[in-house]
This record gives structure tokens, sequence and C-alpha cells, in this order.
């Protein structure tokens, strides 16, 4: 629980991180995550979404508010060479890096994903991981949300409470297109998100067990009663170049 701001990128190197990548592991030999003296007038980490994993805090915490600047950048690669640019920042992740595979070799580890997706950012998605004993754990949380014609749950805050697990998978962020389809540059009816190469401010409240999730200064998703309070903090690299200026955590007001 931070008693004052804790800044985690302090725009000269990735100090307070560890790199994990599937196959690699704790290398990064084909420089994934580096840090770039300047772009739009200030450093950054630069992600260049080769491959699957991410950066990883070498400490866990709790109750904050995350801060965190990001925009795209123009790379794609892979399999997702032609579809939405794709990354996400993983809360509350438990167990070891590459849990998110029985053999450790998975990208991620056991959380709760704030998506940034191309129309999608906000959206909560649940990341199962594995312990030593081999047992996988999957996150649940409620949400208040109302079920699109697409079968998908939008949050709504007069919405019914919908809990989330294996039976429902995740809850989107208020806006997200029911129409949405997985192509490189789509943008829905109602996206709060910049367009691609414009700065976004994300603003992500943990507090207790409850988690509000804000865009440009809306509240665009929260979840409640959520399984996970506290852990570290996973910045993805998930096939889409993203550029992160600004991640701060602060003390709850």
């Amino acid at each position: 629980m931070p008693t004052k701001p804790i800044v985690l990128f302090n725009g000269k190197d990735l100090s307070n991180w560890v790199t994990w990548l599937a196959d690699h592991k704790f290398s990064d030999p084909n420089q994934v995550f580096r840090v770039v003296d300047r772009i739009d007038g200030a450093p950054a980490i630069r992600v260049s979404g080769e491959g699957y994993g991410g950066i990883v805090t070498k400490e866990s915490y709790k109750d904050y508010q995350l801060v965190v600047e990001f925009r795209w950048g123009s790379i794609t690669w892979g399999k997702r060479m032609d579809r939405t640019m794709d990354s996400g920042i993983l809360l509350h992740a438990q167990g070891r890096e590459g849990g998110s595979s029985a053999t450790f070799n998975g990208p991620w580890m056991h959380s709760i994903e704030y998506q940034l997706i191309e129309g999608g950012t906000g959206d909560f998605i649940r990341v199962g991981g594995y312990d030593e004993g081999g047992k996988r754990n999957i996150p649940t949380f409620y949400s208040t949300a109302l079920m699109m014609r697409n079968g998908q749950y939008n949050y709504d805050p007069n919405g019914e409470k919908v809990r989330f697990d294996e039976k429902q998978g995740r809850t989107n962020w208020y806006g997200r297109d029911p129409d949405w389809k997985d192509v490189l540059g789509f943008r829905g009816a109602q996206d709060v998100e910049n367009p691609v190469g414009q700065w976004n401010k994300v603003d992500i409240i943990c507090k207790g067990d409850t988690i509000i999730s804000m865009l440009n200064g809306k509240i665009v998703n929260k979840a409640t009663e959520c399984s996970m309070t506290e852990g570290r903090l996973l910045f993805q690299t998930e096939g889409a170049e993203i550029f992160f200026r600004r991640i701060e955590l602060h003390p709850l007001k």
C-alpha cells in the first residue's frame, strides 16, 4: 500500500522491472523491451510487440491508484499483423512468471487483466495461472453489466449483478461495440480511446476487492468482490508496438 507516489518508470531504465518472454524467459535477445530517449518530447518504454510476455514489477502492491500514459506505435507482428493492436496490464499478478502454462513457460501470470486493445481498452479479463503444485487458479469477480446482442457483457452501473467465473469469462467496458471485429484499425461508435498515435491516460483504482477502470478521465468499467486484491503488475507484449511514458502508483485518497 503506497503512502507516497511510487514512480515505476524512472525515465532512464527498467530497474524496477524484470522482463519475461515465453521461450526466452528472463532474457530479451531481440530487445522487445527498451527505453527510448525521446518520443513526443519525453523518454518512454518501447515495447516492440514481438513475442508474448511482459515487463513485471519486482514488488507486489495493493490499494493504489495506477496512472499510466500509453500510445500505440505502427508495428504489428505475426498472426496479429492484420488484427487489432493488442496489449494489456495484468493486475494483482501472482505466482511464478510464465505461470499461465503448467510448464511455467507461458507468457502471463495468474491475474486480472485491464485490456489494452483497439476498441476494447478497459475490458476486464480473468487470467488463470498454475501454482507449484500444478493446481490452476482462476480469478473471479462481480460486475453490474448488460448482455449485448453478441452474447458478451458490457459494464453498466445500472445493470444486473453478474458473477464472472468459468461460465462468464470477461466484462467489457461500457461502450464496447457489439459489432467489434479483430481487424487492424478498428474503432467503435463510442470509443473513449484516442486514435492510434495519440496518447491516452489510464487510471486504475484498486481498493480492497474493488477495481475501477478509467480511460481518459471516464469510468469505463468496475469489478467488485474480486478474488485477488494484491500482486505484481505485468505490462504485456502481444503483437503490437506500444509506448508507455508514465507509470506511477499513488496512495488512495
